[in-house]
């Protein structure tokens, strides 16, 4: 009986044991660090991940002849900073605990983060002017994608699903075009690495990319968010992109955000101004940087309302007027009044790279923008 008993409870016990998911935890990685991934070169980078509490773990990389230790906390949290060289690669990294993860085509670069709505998202297989001619030509090894998938949540993640992928003509045609001829671009005139995270959801609203705190502390913001309409194409609660696909990149280094969106918030033009300014120093205090935020300002198209557009069209410059460290580039002249997704995502690309590399990297002194007023003078009528 005593056995039997015995046998019970070791069979209870290692129940227990397969139930617990910490019980067996390996060290492991977010996703958006893996195979092929690019980082931000001459940063300290943020390398973080899980494991069994109180376990050790140790980080290095071929490019430093450096070990890094780092311990997990009693949830299993674990980080460690890395110091990343100029430019280049490939290199891989190392992480030893009880098991040892090993990341190889690492190429050490520049970082940004491409969001917003559907012509954010939108890639040459949807449709885009040349497609078969562009997507044929897409080899383009230095240049690395990452897309996060959709997901809406109401409370902030800690990871998010997809992984980087080397840029091919297959890699290229589902990814987003505008992207795409921004990263292709800017590799070819830095000539450095360059790696593309995209997190964008058609049909969405700025107040669906907003930090929850933005919202919390601003009444009026708060008031506007709650007014929105929901839509079928895509969520429109306040945050809730934000905590799916952005919260949990937040540590993640980055050169710059590219940004493209506006055409659902023709709903709510009024409010704009101060949503989108809102969302630029929301996610600069989320990743604690003054980050270079690059943004297309939404073509003519009609959405029924004949002043809608225009209206936010109008708050996009004036954002780009108010807030330091950002760049707007027109697409009013490649747009098509009557598809809200013109097909014309090449000169889009194209002019947001020429914007980072006259504002981000200094290395032109072409005009990439348009004229600004500076003041304006009313005489009688």
């Amino acid at each position: 009986m005593n056995q039997s008993k015995t046998r019970m409870k070791k069979l209870f016990f290692y129940l227990i044991l397969l139930c617990n998911p910490l019980a067996y935890a390996n060290i492991s990685l977010p996703a958006v660090f893996g195979d092929h991934m690019v980082l931000q070169q001459h940063a300290e980078i943020t390398l973080w991940g899980w494991g069994n509490p109180l376990e050790k773990v140790h980080v290095s990389s071929s490019w430093a002849d450096k070990v890094y230790e780092s311990e997990t906390d009693n949830y299993g949290n674990w980080k460690v900073i890395l110091a990343t060289p100029q430019a280049g690669g490939p290199y891989s990294i190392s992480i030893k605990g009880q098991n040892e993860i090993t990341l190889s085509d690492v190429l050490i670069g520049e970082v940004w983060l491409c969001s917003g709505q559907s012509n954010m998202a939108w890639s040459a297989a949807s449709g885009i002017t040349d497609a078969a001619s562009e997507i044929a030509k897409a080899t383009v090894p230095e240049l690395r994608f990452f897309r996060v998938e959709k997901r809406a949540t109401d409370h902030p993640q800690i990871d998010v699903v997809g992984k980087w992928e080397v840029c091919t003509p297959g890699s290229m045609q589902y990814f987003s075009a505008v992207a795409y001829f921004f990263g292709k671009e800017l590799t070819g005139k830095l000539m450095v690495p360059v790696g593309l995270i995209l997190s964008a959801w058609g049909g969405t609203p700025a107040e669906a990319w907003i930090p929850e705190e933005v919202f919390k502390e601003d009444q009026k913001l708060e008031t506007s968010a709650a007014l929105m309409k929901e839509t079928p194409w895509g969520p429109h609660r306040p945050s809730q992109t934000f905590n799916g696909m952005l919260a949990p990149l937040t540590q993640t280094k980055l050169a710059g955000v590219l940004w493209y969106q506006g055409e659902d918030n023709t709903a709510n033009p009024a409010d704009y101004e101060a949503m989108f300014k809102a969302l630029i120093l929301g996610w600069r205090a989320k990743w604690n940087a003054d980050l270079p935020f690059y943004f297309v300002q939404i073509a003519p198209y009609n959405y029924g309302d004949g002043f809608a557009g225009v209206q936010v069209r109008d708050a996009q410059r004036r954002v780009r007027r108010e807030t330091p460290e950002t760049g707007m580039v027109v697409s009013s002249d490649i747009g098509d009044i009557k598809d809200i997704h013109p097909k014309n995502k090449k000169d889009v690309g194209l002019r947001l790279a020429n914007l980072a590399r006259q504002k981000k990297y200094k290395i032109t002194d072409q005009l990439m923008e348009g004229p600004h007023d500076s003041a304006v003078i009313v005489q009688g009528n």
